[in-house]
């Protein structure tokens, strides 16, 4: 399993958590999407990290977004932008191992595939600027 697809799997993952406020149940949830798509300790390490990471920082992050993102109030937005824009934005904050530039381009390529329609455009651009005011 790719990259791509663990984060996949963590967006999945904090999607759920979100809809079912099971936040004191993560270990559970992220044990049942790691044992459903048989992932390697490797990437299941990855995966965690990302979960975990985002979760720990969830409170830091919603306000960064909820500062970029000055016409949407992050419940007003859709639950997979909001999870994946959260996923994302851990990931450019708090993990220097991945360039921001990669992380922008993986999350847009995520958004086509489990967003609506305008999803890749409009994590593009807050993405955009929290990466432009991270830089400063």
């Amino acid at each position: 399993m790719g990259r791509r697809k663990a984060r996949e799997t963590a967006l999945q993952i904090l999607y759920q958590i979100d809809i079912t406020g099971e936040t004191d149940k993560r270990e559970q949830v992220l044990q049942h999407w790691i044992q459903e798509f048989a992932v390697s300790d490797k990437t299941a390490d990855f995966i965690r990290e990302l979960v975990e990471g985002t979760l720990q920082n969830k409170t830091d992050i919603d306000a960064k977004l909820a500062s970029t993102s000055h016409e949407w109030a992050l419940d007003r937005m859709g639950n997979v932008d909001r999870n994946l824009m959260r996923l994302a934005a851990y990931e450019m904050l708090y993990s220097p191992g991945t360039p921001q530039r990669v992380t922008l381009n993986e999350a847009i390529e995520i958004a086509k595939r489990f967003g609506g329609d305008d999803s890749a455009k409009f994590i593009n651009g807050i993405l955009d600027k929290l990466m432009d005011e991270s830089e400063k």
